[in-house]
C-alpha cells in the first residue's frame, strides 16, 4: 500500500505545525493541577482562571439552570411579576409552593438574572424575565425542550445511533419521510410550535429584504403562515402563496381566513420531496427549512425552487448558520444535537449554502444583513 501503510493500522498523524504544537503544549500546561492552583492566585492570571472555572461549572450545571427556567414558566412566575413588585409570601401562595420551596426557586431565579429581589423583600422582573414576557413564543420553545432533554439522557447512544426512536423524531414526523399522508393529529403540535417560533424572526427578515418589489411570494415549508403574515404587512400589494404538507396547508388556509388574508393568500398542499413546487411566483422563500434536511434532500429542494421560479426570480433563504460569530454554541452545539435527535439535518455555513445554491443553478448569491444574525442570517440569490 502507498506509503508503507498496512491494512487495519491506525492512521498516521501528519507532522504538526507550530500552531498545533503550541496548542498541545498549552493544553498540557493548563491540565496540570499545579499550574491551575498557581494561576488562580497569581494577580495577572487570577481573573482568567476564575472565569474558566465558572465557565466549566456552567457547562456542568447547565441542565439545572434550564430546569430552573422551566419551573419558573410552569409556575407562571414571570406572569405573576408582569405588573410590578410582589411580596415573597404572596408569590409562594400563588405558585402553590411552600415558603421554603418558593424561597429556593426565587433565589435560583435571582442568581440567573431572571428576577430581582428588592430591599423590601419584594421581587420584580429582571431583564431576562421581562424579555420572556415580551416573547411568549420563547416560553413555548422552553416547554418543548422537555422532549430534547429526554432524548439527550444518553448522548453517546444518540451519537452512535443506538438510542432507538427519539421523542423529537416523533414530534417532527416529516423528518422520517415525505409526510404527505400525515394526519391532522400528527401535524398539529409541531405546526403550532413552528408558527409561534417563526414570530421571533419573521419581522427581522421582512425588515432586511424588500418583498414589496415583488409581485408574488411563495413560502415553501411555511407552516401556518406566520412568515407570510409578516410579509403581507410589510408589502400590502404582494400576492402570497404557501406550500406545505396537505394538513398543514389546510391549517394555514384557515389562519389566512381568520387574519383577513384569504383574498390574497393561497395555501397549496404537497411534499417537496415528491411534488413539484407551484409556479407563478417571482420570489420564493425558505425560512428555517434547509437546516432541517440532509444534503441530498436540500439539493432536490433547491433544484425544485430553481425550476419553480422564472428567470430573474429571487430565492430568499433564511435560517441560523454555522460560523456566525458569537453563535457557535447555538448552531454547532444546540442545533447539532437537536437535529440529530430529530433525525435529519444540520446547520451549514454561509459558504456551504452558497455552494449548494450555485450547484442548483442560482446566481448572484449574496448575504443580506439581518438585525439579529444569532437567530437568523439571510442569503438572496437569483434564478
Amino acid at each position: 500500500m502507498a506509503g508503507g501503510a498496512t491494512a487495519g493500522a491506525p492512521p498516521t498523524l501528519r507532522p504538526r505545525g507550530v500552531r498545533s504544537r503550541w496548542y498541545t503544549l498549552r493544553a498540557r500546561i493548563i491540565a496540570d493541577p499545579r499550574f491551575q492552583r498557581w494561576a488562580a492566585g497569581f494577580p495577572l492570571t487570577r481573573r482568567i482562571a476564575r472565569s474558566n472555572t465558572r465557565a466549566l461549572f456552567d457547562l456542568c450545571a447547565g441542565f439545572t439552570y434550564s430546569q430552573t427556567l422551566f419551573a419558573c414558566l410552569k409556575l407562571d412566575l414571570f406572569a405573576l411579576l408582569a405588573e410590578g413588585p410582589v411580596p415573597a409570601d404572596l408569590l409562594a401562595a400563588r405558585m402553590d409552593l411552600s415558603r421554603e420551596a418558593s424561597a429556593r426557586l426565587l433565589k435560583a431565579a435571582v442568581s440567573l438574572g431572571l428576577i430581582r429581589r428588592l430591599p423590601d423583600g419584594c421581587f420584580v422582573l429582571a431583564d431576562l424575565g421581562a424579555a420572556l414576557i415580551g416573547n411568549p413564543s420563547i416560553g413555548r420553545m422552553i416547554e418543548h425542550h422537555a422532549l430534547l432533554y429526554a432524548d439527550l439522557s444518553d448522548p453517546v447512544a444518540l451519537l452512535r445511533g443506538e438510542s432507538g426512536p427519539t421523542r423529537l423524531a416523533g414530534y417532527w414526523p416529516y423528518a422520517r419521510g415525505d409526510g404527505a399522508e400525515l394526519s391532522t393529529e400528527a401535524v398539529t403540535p409541531y405546526s403550532a410550535l413552528m408558527s409561534a417560533s417563526q414570530a421571533l424572526i419573521a419581522e427581522d427578515i421582512v425588515e432586511a429584504y424588500p418583498f414589496r418589489r415583488h409581485r408574488c411570494l411563495l413560502d415553501v415549508g411555511g407552516g401556518e403562515g406566520a412568515f407570510l403574515s409578516a410579509a403581507a404587512a410589510a408589502a400590502p400589494d404582494l400576492a402570497l402563496r404557501l406550500f406545505d404538507l396537505p394538513e398543514v396547508a389546510r391549517r394555514a388556509a384557515a389562519q389566512f381566513a381568520r387574519s383577513g388574508l384569504a383574498d390574497r393568500a393561497q395555501a397549496v398542499g404537497g411534499s417537496f420531496l415528491i411534488d413539484p413546487l407551484p409556479k407563478g411566483a417571482d420570489a420564493l422563500s425558505l425560512i428555517r427549512v434547509v437546516h432541517d434536511h440532509d444534503d441530498a434532500t436540500v439539493r432536490g429542494l433547491l433544484r425544485a425552487a430553481w425550476t419553480a421560479l422564472p428567470p430573474g426570480g429571487r430565492l430568499v433563504l433564511a435560517e441560523p448558520m454555522s460560523g456566525t460569530a458569537g453563535a457557535e454554541p447555538i448552531t454547532d452545539a444546540y442545533f447539532g444535537f437537536y437535529l440529530l435527535a430529530m433525525g435529519s439535518g444540520h446547520c451549514r455555513t454561509a459558504a456551504e449554502l452558497t455552494a449548494l445554491l450555485a450547484e442548483a443553478g442560482f446566481q448572484r448569491i449574496r448575504e443580506v444583513a439581518t438585525r439579529r444574525p444569532l437567530l437568523t442570517r439571510m442569503l438572496v440569490s437569483t434564478r
